[in-house]
């Protein structure tokens, strides 16, 4: 009895956390939306898609030398909590030399991909991005801290933080009628920045305790860099596989077809803050947990996510136009079909990465390797094919098939691996129950406190 009680804290945390992160992703795509309206409005399709370029890079780039350290800084924080200190140094060590690699080949690579774009936008997104790739590495590092720890508020805050101080700046320089381009572009430098020293300052105390021990305990840091350049294959897989519908926009299409894209690209993710959510949550949640429990509540998690997701997409993108023309201008209309196609890949690629987490917490990511490594060769021939012929559309469209071999093959994976059929984790007759369950409570964030109280006092007698 006293062990069903203890379970529920843990069960019930969870789900207050999945609640409070998809809230946080709501309230970001809300910012990030009225952002990417203003810039619509005042640059029009063409110089959205110019601001667009420049801050593609950064992203696209951290991504790619981030090698895994976020993903393994979470696991190995769940098995030895008492090493974080360590693991941040080490991380911030490792980072500064990649990041300067990193910047030099950004230098001279960024003018060959943009060479449709004019000389400034090259010279901006040069120096915008060698300043940018640091700090979003040590971000990602930071969040991985706050992740690992359970300090959700804190990485949902920082998250939120820089979109909402990105777009009270762009809205300051509007109403002055002062905005352009190139302060946009610094007014997003700055806010991240500001952000950055706000997460240092929150995570303090794991930053610094640990620089006179850093050569002394230079052994503990083979375990995060071994799961590191384990986990790297997924995630430099999935940053490709992410971003590089935006790299074959830059390479075949022009400006106006990327400020389309990302306009369309941006609102179409709304639909994917639930699941966000989920991936972020659960894998520091369910990491050291045994397999039965692991593949429980993944599955539990994937189900309920994508029944929900489809219920809500369906009237969304019937009146999904409206609001295209409505929000961001008639200009923007061409991209409504896109915006359809990209929405349905939202939902099925988001399923996808809740379900990739199972493997991840079971020290599995070599399977979610050979899984991103099958999708992307196939996405990426679709994206040759298909756009050359369609534009846009055939871009969405091997995006969507890309995200459903994903699915299929993750899937396929936790039959074969994990020993458990396929039906179970499509169908299970007691997620209604738990629906129920949970819906009757009137108060999810009372309720983790009543059952922590419970189990004090079942202990106490």
């Amino acid at each position: 009895m006293n062990m069903a009680i203890a379970r529920k804290p843990r069960q019930r945390s969870i789900i207050q956390t999945i609640v409070m992160t998809s809230m946080a992703n709501i309230l970001i795509m809300a910012v990030t939306t009225l952002t990417s309206i203003i810039t619509a409005r005042m640059f029009g399709a063409t110089g959205k898609g110019e601001l667009a370029a420049v801050l593609f890079w950064p992203a696209f780039i951290s991504g790619l030398a981030a090698f895994g350290l976020p993903t393994s800084l979470i696991y190995n924080v769940k098995k030895n909590s008492q090493q974080l200190p360590i693991y941040i140094s080490m991380s911030f060590a490792v980072q500064i030399p990649i990041s300067i690699i990193a910047g030099v080949i950004s230098w001279f690579g960024i003018p060959i991909w943009l060479s449709g774009y004019s000389e400034s936008v090259i010279t901006i997104a040069r120096w915008y991005t060698v300043s940018m790739v640091p700090v979003m590495l040590f971000m990602g590092v930071l969040a991985a801290a706050a992740q690992g720890t359970d300090k959700f508020h804190i990485y949902n805050l920082s998250r939120l933080l820089a979109p909402l101080l990105n777009l009270a700046g762009l809205v300051l320089l509007w109403v002055a009628q002062v905005l352009t381009v190139e302060r946009a572009i610094i007014i997003s430098f700055a806010s991240t920045i500001l952000v950055l020293t706000c997460y240092m300052i929150a995570m303090r105390q794991q930053i610094f305790s640990s620089v006179s021990k850093l050569v002394a305990q230079i052994r503990t840091g083979i375990h995060l860099f071994s799961y590191g350049l384990r986990v790297y294959g997924v995630e430099l897989l999935g940053t490709l596989y992410s971003q590089f519908d935006k790299i074959i926009i830059l390479a075949l299409l022009t400006p106006k077809d990327f400020g389309l894209y990302s306009v369309v690209f941006a609102l179409s993710r709304m639909f994917n803050v639930v699941q966000t959510a989920i991936t972020n949550v659960i894998f520091p949640k369910v990491a050291g947990m045994e397999q039965e429990q692991v593949l429980s509540l993944v599955g539990r998690a994937f189900r309920i996510s994508m029944v929900l997701m489809t219920i809500i997409i369906i009237p969304s993108m019937l009146i999904g136009r409206f609001f295209i023309g409505l929000l961001f201008g008639p200009e923007f209309l061409e991209a409504s079909g896109v915006f359809y196609l990209l929405s349905l890949e939202c939902i099925v690629g988001g399923g996808s990465w809740i379900l990739a987490s199972a493997f991840n917490a079971l020290g599995r990511p070599g399977v979610i390797v050979l899984r991103q490594v099958i999708a992307l060769a196939v996405t990426i021939t679709l994206f040759f094919v298909l756009t050359p012929m369609f534009g846009l559309y055939g871009l969405g469209l091997a995006l969507l098939l890309g995200s459903f071999v994903r699915m299929l093959m993750s899937l396929i994976s936790v039959s074969i691996i994990f020993k458990m059929p396929m039906h179970k984790m499509l169908y299970n007759k007691e997620d209604m129950a738990f629906l129920k369950q949970k819906w009757r409570e009137k108060n999810l964030f009372k309720g983790a406190r009543r059952d922590v109280k419970r189990a004090k006092d079942s202990s106490h007698g």
